[in-house]
């Protein structure tokens, strides 16, 4: 469904998202709304990738090793291809949790942020708030959630095909037309980008600061707790 909605773009604000986090090696995450682990396996994925680059420059560097020095140094590495990092994924919905376990060891792993949550939550003020408290000094909390477009052609466009398409496609694909109509609803109803970076500094956050993604149909909101 969320395919269908975006034309698989959802998928791409999730990976500018992740390098707009570019976590390193030893990063603590934790995955609000994570639902089926999108964020959470992106997470793992770039930590590896950024760790496996790392221990390629430590081997070249490394010249006169002899191999069976190098296939050790690769092996010790290898069994910690996270640097220590973890995620934690934290969802309200237990069956998308179920889901995501089923998809972590389909994948092999054995092993704050929030991506279209916090539009769900009752108070976002004290949402906000938790996001603070929970988070350790140097921290920082990144959100990704639908926002508002501001060019006004652009924005009549959305609103016809976010009413009058997706609670169509909710229908037909997940045969839930109400969940969808709630959603563009929710939509409409959430604070604009400028007032939800005031309600970010509000609770404390410092370097508050957002990137609009397709002229604002999503942003990512970031802010550091110093």
């Amino acid at each position: 469904m969320n395919d269908s909605m975006t034309l698989g773009i959802h998928r791409v604000w999730k990976d500018i998202l992740m390098h707009k986090m570019n976590p390193s090696p030893g990063t603590l995450l934790l995955d609000v709304a994570g639902g089926t682990g999108d964020i959470a396996f992106r997470f793992i994925n770039y930590v590896r990738s950024v760790r496996e680059r790392q221990l390629q420059r430590k081997l070249k560097h490394r010249q006169n090793l002899s191999w069976q020095e190098i296939f050790e140094s690769y092996q010790k590495d290898k069994f910690n291809s996270l640097g220590d990092s973890q995620v934690v994924v934290c969802d309200i919905n237990r069956e998308m949790l179920k889901v995501g376990k089923q998809k972590a060891q389909h994948l092999g792993y054995s092993e704050d942020t929030i991506a279209f949550g916090i539009r769900n939550v009752t108070r976002i003020d004290l949402a906000l708030q938790e996001a603070y408290r929970v988070l350790k000094p140097g921290g920082r909390f990144l959100c990704l959630e639908f926002s508002h477009v501001s060019n006004p052609l652009l924005s009549r466009l959305y609103d016809l095909y976010s009413f009058q398409v997706i609670p169509v496609l909710g229908e037909v694909i997940a045969g839930d037309w109400k969940s969808y109509q709630y959603l563009v609803e929710s939509i409409r109803q959430f604070p604009p980008q400028e007032e939800l970076k005031a309600m970010i500094e509000d609770v404390g956050f410092f370097k508050v600061d957002y990137e609009n993604l397709n002229f604002g149909i999503v942003a990512i909101h970031s802010g550091f707790k110093l």
